[in-house]
């Protein structure tokens, strides 16, 4: 694969204080980093001549030389990254910036699902995004559901029926571009985490709906990582012991009740023809009486699952995504009623926050994880 080159030492921290946090002061940084002055100041000349950091206007006036200070900056289109996100039927690509801002996305269907044959899909796409940057791709994020191991190694693709595929191998055979494949909850997690709702939370919890039930986990400032984090054991919670059953015989679990499949195929069911998410969602809000008593029944489900995550967490925020998420407004009393059933009446009111029901996000996901990679290295 391309050669990843981060930074190192203090001048890592002081990039990365800078990235999540900037524009800083040349004296909060040495407040950050616990360097002299002097010392910051030997080590950001050569990162400023090279480019990598700005000097910006709009500082306080510094008493020791009479002259407004110039806080540091990086300047977020010195490198672009592109994040692809692959689903079972469709790839998704976005563009950009060092600060994970999208500046173009484009999507592909998704008809082979060979390791080969999505490789290639992967580099059109990223390709075709490249097109939209002003220099070269300094690194691509695939992001997908499953278990990856090395940032290279598909060792389970549920989605595209992929078990021990060396993905990022393949990539690389065709491309200089530096590679890292990622779990999507985990990049999710991470995008959150670093430039989206829980950036500078030192614990929250992610849950996402959709094709299946997922969640996340920042505790003091990192994510907690492992294994099972790729197979949704979430999706298995119990929630409501009269809901529907799931595949593995679980009475109302968290996958029978909350995912895309299972409320189209129930609203389906009942009203006796296929219907889409967003129908069943719409249907509710007008007030039919079959969608409205399926939905009422999952916004509930997913107050009792938030209320749990919260129980066991005690995070300082929720973040609810995935592209099942508009449930959560459609269903917010049944949510808001499932949530405070299984809360202490004197537990603290959680703040929570919805993502957009994008699949881009997860996209921007991988490349929040290359964007990481570049600026922190493979740990």
């Amino acid at each position: 694969m391309g050669e990843w080159r981060p930074l190192t030492g203090p001048s890592r921290q002081v990039a990365l204080e800078i990235l999540l946090d900037g524009p800083l002061s040349r004296a909060e940084l040495s407040r950050r980093v616990g360097l002299s002055p002097g010392s910051l100041t030997r080590l950001t000349k050569p990162m400023v001549e090279s480019g990598l950091l700005v000097e910006v206007a709009g500082g306080p006036t510094d008493a020791r030389v009479g002259r407004p200070s110039q806080p540091l900056d990086l300047d977020p289109a010195a490198h672009h990254f592109v994040g692809i996100k692959l689903t079972g039927d469709t790839a998704i690509g976005v563009l950009t910036t060092l600060r994970a801002e999208v500046i173009a996305s484009a999507e592909r269907p998704l008809t082979d699902p060979t390791p080969s044959a999505v490789a290639a899909l992967v580099l059109e796409l990223t390709d075709d995004l490249a097109l939209q940057a002003p220099g070269p791709i300094t690194g691509l994020g695939v992001a997908l559901g499953g278990r990856v191991a090395n940032s290279s190694e598909v060792r389970w693709g549920p989605y595209l029926n992929w078990v021990d595929v060396p993905f990022g191998e393949i990539l690389a055979a065709h491309t200089s571009t530096p590679i890292v494949i990622a779990n999507d909850l985990v990049a999710l997690t991470e995008a959150t985490h670093w430039f989206g709702a829980g950036r500078g939370i030192d614990r929250f919890v992610l849950l996402t709906i959709g094709a299946g039930v997922g969640y996340g986990l920042i505790v003091h400032n990192r994510i907690v990582d492992s294994p099972d984090t790729s197979i949704g054991t979430i999706g298995h919670y119990p929630l409501l012991p009269d809901g529907p059953r799931c595949d593995r015989g679980h009475h109302g679990c968290a996958i029978s009740l909350l995912t895309v499949r299972a409320i189209t195929e129930q609203v389906g069911t009942a009203l006796g023809r296929s219907v889409d998410y967003e129908e069943c969602l719409d249907l509710a809000a007008k007030g039919d009486p079959a969608a409205s008593q399926i939905i009422s029944r999952a916004g509930r489900a997913l107050g009792r699952l938030i209320a749990a995550a919260a129980n066991f967490t005690l995070p300082e925020l929720v973040v609810l995504g995935g592209e099942g998420v508009r449930l959560a407004d459609v269903a917010h009393d049944d949510l808001l009623a499932g949530l405070h059933a299984d809360r202490h009446p004197s537990s603290v009111e959680l703040p929570m926050v919805l993502q957009p029901a994008d699949f881009s996000e997860w996209a921007r996901g991988g490349a929040v994880v290359a964007i990481q990679t570049f600026v922190l290295g493979r740990e």
